[in-house]
Formats: structure tokens, sequence, C-alpha cells
């Protein structure tokens, strides 16, 4: 009987409108669009990487559960309406943005100065009502990060003086859910065809949210291919070497960096441990994507194999 490997499609786009996007993979092996899907979802939902609010400082509020004169909303509805700004950032580095309102106004999204590495994706959220007088001076800092993170874990990192630790939910997908259906390939009946409903908070594509899970699982799974060599025992009486490993030979996929730093890298060229070497500090730094943090990463991961980013 001749065997005949069948590989599935790539993904088709159903339907894409705004935030909200469906996609289909045909000609699964029996089985696999349940596997495929659920990794794909819990990916989805645990390992993009998005921006929020962490921290934020009002002037003359000494905590969540004051209220400000002149403003119609409390300090803890203030702190729920800054959570529902969604936020894109250019960088690793955390940003500060701030806003200043005096006198009858509707305070919303756009009265935020951003710098140049913040955008907002709906600048039309409301966040206070003022009357009489009143005056609102806030500023928040915006973070990187992936998932949900209590603020009891922001405290005990660290939080500026008379500012007000939040919630922050990095992540940019609203809902994800898939679906599994049976379809034809040749005489067989029992292929999988796998349908992706994803649906994001504006601050990226859903195709791209797609993109960015199927990339991450690919670095995962390359990563633990083959099985690690024994380490050569050393003599007893110490004279004995240990075999050092050739950087050449070592891809990026096999150091403890994340997907997004393995991205960005290969994204500029990179393509092994050696070509990594032969960089210093600030030309990394110049690669889209590679911010301090990343570097400090990069860093780490070449320590552990006797490696130094090049001199200056």
């Amino acid at each position: 009987m001749e065997y005949h490997i069948t590989l599935p499609s790539k993904p088709r786009i159903v339907s894409e409108e705004d935030v909200q996007g469906i996609y289909e993979i045909d000609s699964l092996y029996p089985g696999y669009g349940h596997t495929l899907g659920n990794s794909l979802r819990r990916i989805i939902l645990s390992s993009l990487p998005g921006a929020a609010i962490t921290q934020v400082k009002i002037e003359g509020v000494p905590h969540e559960f004051a209220t400000i004169d002149g403003v119609r909303e409390t300090v803890m509805e203030i702190l729920l309406n800054l959570k529902r700004v969604h936020f894109v950032l250019h960088g690793d580095e955390p940003q500060t943005i701030a806003l200043s309102v005096k006198g009858t106004a509707e305070v919303t999204a756009k009265d935020f100065n951003l710098p140049s590495q913040v955008e907002i994706k709906n600048p039309e959220q409301h966040i206070a009502d003022l009357s009489g007088k009143a005056s609102l001076e806030l500023e928040a800092t915006i973070e990187r990060g992936l998932g949900y993170v209590p603020r009891e874990v922001l405290t005990k990192e660290k939080v500026d003086i008379g500012s007000i630790a939040l919630d922050a939910t990095f992540t940019p997908i609203r809902r994800v859910n898939y679906e599994v259906e049976n379809m034809r390939v040749g005489d067989r009946t029992d292929f999988n065809r796998l349908r992706i409903l994803i649906e994001t908070n504006g601050t990226i594509a859903p195709r791209e949210a797609l993109e960015q899970s199927i990339e991450t699982m690919i670095h995962q799974l390359k990563a633990i291919i083959g099985f690690q060599e024994s380490a050569p025992q050393e003599a007893e009486n110490g004279t004995g070497s240990k075999e050092t490993t050739d950087p050449a030979k070592v891809k990026l996929a096999e150091l403890d960096l994340s997907p997004r730093v393995i991205s960005a890298l290969e994204d500029a060229g990179i393509k092994s441990v050696a070509g990594l070497a032969r960089k210093s500090a600030s030309a990394l730094k110049e690669i889209d994507g590679i911010g301090e943090k990343a570097l400090e990463e990069i860093s780490m991961a070449l320590a552990g194999l006797g490696l130094a980013f090049k001199s200056e």
C-alpha cells in the first residue's frame, strides 16, 4: 500500500471585519483539528504581547476611594475608564502619558499628551465629566506585557510614591473560538477542517494575531527537536576538559529567548548565535523590536554560552 503524506492548507480568510476575523485551515489529519485549534487558542489568549496602564497618579488624590470636586465620576470610576483605553506601545520601555483639563468639559482619551512611542486606538473613550472650575490632572504609566497581571504583583515590583497601581490586562484579544468539522480528502471523509474566530481590541489585526500565534508555536516546537547529549564527565583528578559548544552551530531557537525577540532577530537576518555575537549592543538596539529589556535577555542567553556582545 502506497503512503502519501497530506499536509494541511495555509489559513484561508473566511471573513474579516474591523477587529474580527474568521479563518479556516483545511486537510488536517483526523483529530488534528482539536489538537491545533486548542493549542492556537491558548497561545492567542496568553502569549501575544500588548500594552496597558499599570499605575496612575492623579493630582490631589491620595487613594482610589477619593472623590474630586466638580468631577462627576469617582476616582474608582475614572480608573475603570482608563483601563478601557487601548494602547499600542512601540518598544519595550515603559512610557508616561499625561493630561490636564480645566473647566466644564468631557475628558476623553484624545486629551492625553502622548510620546511618539504611544498610540491610542480608541481616542473617543470617555474618562470623566468636569463642571464649573474643576480640574483633572493625571499621569499614567504604560507598559508592555503578556496576559493579565494583578495589581498585587505590580505593587511588589515597583510603584511610584503617590501612584495608584492597576490590574493590567495586556492581552489585545477579546475573544477566541474554534470549531472542527470533517471534510473529504481523496477517498477519506474523516479529515478535519479547523475554523477559528478571533476578536481583538483594535491594537492588533485578527490576522496578525493568528500569524503570531503560529510563529510562537513553531519556535517552541523547534526548541525541543532532538535530545540533549550527555555532558562528558571530567576526570576525577581534574585534568579532564569540557567540550565547548561551537556558536556557529547553535541556532537562535535553542537559546532561552522569547519568541518575539527571536522573530525580531530573524527578521533582521540574524539566524545563529555566531551572527548574534558579532553584533554590538548598540547595533542590536537599532533593530525594530529590540529594546533595553530585549538586550538584557539576549546578554544573559549569550553569557550562558560564555559569549558576549561585540565591543563598541
